[in-house]
This record gives structure tokens, sequence and C-alpha cells, in this order.
């Protein structure tokens, strides 16, 4: 059996979709159930979690590497349109919402902060509603932090400028 070369390494950023960003600190085997299984460890230190992926399951379970500047560019761009609200029944675009977030995609989760972000003047959020938002704004601030190479500060002063800045 010929081992593929994996795209991921140690010390490298990526993104598990369930999770958002998280940094592979090892590679180590593992017996399971009899089989040797080569295994990621990937820790994401602001939920206190490390996670064990397959190596071989990787790029099937949707971990990918960082966004390019390029997607966080089109990201950037997605947040500074206009809110698509549908007219669906709240459960339905609550589902929707919480998909987009797990997805893992970034253009996917910039929707979601577009679209229940809530200016000042705009009616208030319900508790669902803002669950959903801060979760998806926290991912997006996580990623451009990392991207980006910052402690998330600066990311997070950056999508909330293209925020506010909108045409509202």
């Amino acid at each position: 059996m010929t081992k593929k070369k994996s795209e991921f390494s140690p010390d490298q950023f990526v993104v598990y979709p369930a999770h958002g960003v998280g940094k592979i600190v090892s590679v180590e085997t593992q017996e399971v159930a009899g089989f040797e299984l080569e295994m990621f460890v990937i820790a994401f230190e602001k939920d206190k979690m490390t996670l064990r992926v397959p190596t071989h399951k990787a790029s099937d379970v949707g971990m990918r590497a960082l966004a390019t500047p390029d997607v966080v560019n089109h990201a950037l761009k997605t947040l500074k349109g206009k809110a698509k609200v549908k007219k669906a029944m709240w459960s339905r675009r609550a589902q929707e919402y919480e998909q987009k977030i797990n997805s893992g995609d970034l253009i996917a989760i910039a929707e979601v902060v577009r679209d229940l972000h809530r200016q000042d003047d705009q009616r208030e959020q319900s508790y669902s509603e803002r669950q959903l938002y801060e979760a998806a704004l926290e991912r997006l601030t996580r990623e451009f932090a990392a991207v980006a190479g910052d402690d998330g500060n600066a990311a997070a002063a950056q999508i909330g400028s293209v925020l506010v800045g909108r045409a509202a």
C-alpha cells in the first residue's frame, strides 16, 4: 500500500467544518479495532478542545487549509452586500443558517453574518437569531485572524467596520 502525501502538516492552521479554525499539533498513530490508524491531532484553543481525525479521511470530512487572501476579500465583499432575508418560517431559515455555519465555507458564513447583522436602529434580534449571528461572526473572525496572522482584534475591527459602513 502506498502512502499518499497528505496536504496537511503539523503546525498548520486548518478549518474543520463543525468546529472552525484549529491547529494541527501532531500526527500520531493509534490502534483502533486492531488496525493502525494515522491521525491528525488538531487543537482548538478557543474551545479548549482536541480532535483526532484519521489522515486518510481529512479531506472527506471537509477539513481544509485556511482561506486564501482572495477568498477573504470575497467574504468581505459578501459582507458589504445587502442582507437577503427570506420569507420562509424562522425554523427553516435557522436550519439553513446552521448548515452554512457548519459547512466551513467562509463565503457561506459571511452570508449568515451579513443576513443576521442588525444596525442599532433595526428591530431587536431573537435569542436564537443572536446565537446564530454570534456563532457565524466568531467563525469568520477566527479565520480572518488566522489568515492575517493576528490575535483577532484587527479581524474583529475590520469585520465590524464593514458591517457598520454598509448601506443600511
